[in-house]
Formats: C-alpha cells, sequence, structure tokens
C-alpha cells in the first residue's frame, strides 16, 4: 500500500507523520522505517523506529532513491512500514521520473508487503501518477489513518 499525503508547507505533515509512526510502533510486528532529508526528527521519533536522514547520501534522482530503498529492504527482511517526509526534498521528480519511481513502489510494496506513507508539499507540481494514491484525509486526521 502507497498513501501520499499532500499539504500545505507549514500544516503539520511532519508532526502528523511522526505521531504516525510512534504509533505504529505499538501495534505493527516488523520494522519501521523514517527516511527525512534533515536530521530534525531524529530525536523525536521512537527509538525502536529506524531513523535515516538522505541529506548523508548524494541521492539525486529516482533511480538513486530507489536503490537506497532496496538497499534498506534488502538488508532488513522485517521492514513492513516505510514513511517518506518530504519526498521533494529528498529527491528531485519530473513527471516521468515520478512515475518510472510510484510504478517501483508499487512493486516493493506487493512483492515484500511493506506500506509506503509519502508526504509531499502541495506547492510543488504534483505529477499525476501520484493522484491514486493522495490521501484524501486532513493532516489532523494523518495519525487515525
Amino acid at each position: 500500500m502507497i498513501q501520499v499525503f499532500c499539504s500545505q508547507r507549514g500544516s503539520g505533515k511532519t508532526k502528523a507523520l511522526i505521531q504516525m509512526a510512534n504509533s505504529k510502533v505499538e501495534t505493527e510486528k516488523g520494522h519501521i522505517v523514517y527516511i527525512d532529508d534533515d536530521k530534525r526528527a531524529l530525536f523525536e521519533l521512537h527509538r525502536q523506529i529506524r531513523f535515516i536522514p538522505t541529506c548523508d547520501f548524494k541521492i539525486k534522482n529516482y533511480e538513486n532513491f530507489y536503490g537506497f530503498l532496496c538497499g534498506i529492504m534488502s538488508q532488513d527482511y522485517d521492514i513492513d512500514t516505510i514513511f517518506v517526509d518530504g519526498l521533494f526534498n529528498v529527491v528531485n521528480l519530473d513527471r516521468d521520473s515520478a512515475a518510472h519511481l510510484f510504478y517501483n513502489l508499487e512493486q516493493l510494496s506487493e512483492d515484500y508487503n511493506v506500506d509506503f506513507y509519502i508526504s509531499v508539499n502541495e506547492e510543488e507540481n504534483i505529477p499525476d501518477c501520484m493522484g491514486k494514491y493522495m490521501n484524501d484525509l486532513y493532516v489532523n486526521d494523518l495519525v487515525y489513518a
């Protein structure tokens, strides 16, 4: 399953994703990974969540990001949930590369039974291919999704 949360910058997406990740620690049996472009969320996440700041790596395009995800998943077969906070901050995507990335994410999700929760800023030019993954809930309701 893939869910994309889209809202205005500063609307509380990061805070809601962190709360959602922290609540999943108590309900999920598998491991949880939280990917962000900086290290600000490090101390807000439960200690059982694997936090990975992409600022430490040189991720430039969707192929790098997909390889990065595959490397994370190949290292730990017990991962069942991956959060990506600020996808467009992590990797530059145009329409075509977003379509390729989401096709590959769909395959990963199905093949390895991993759920992806991804946040994006509404100001970005959202590719059409992401529309079917958009969540209609308001940011305040993310914790209950």
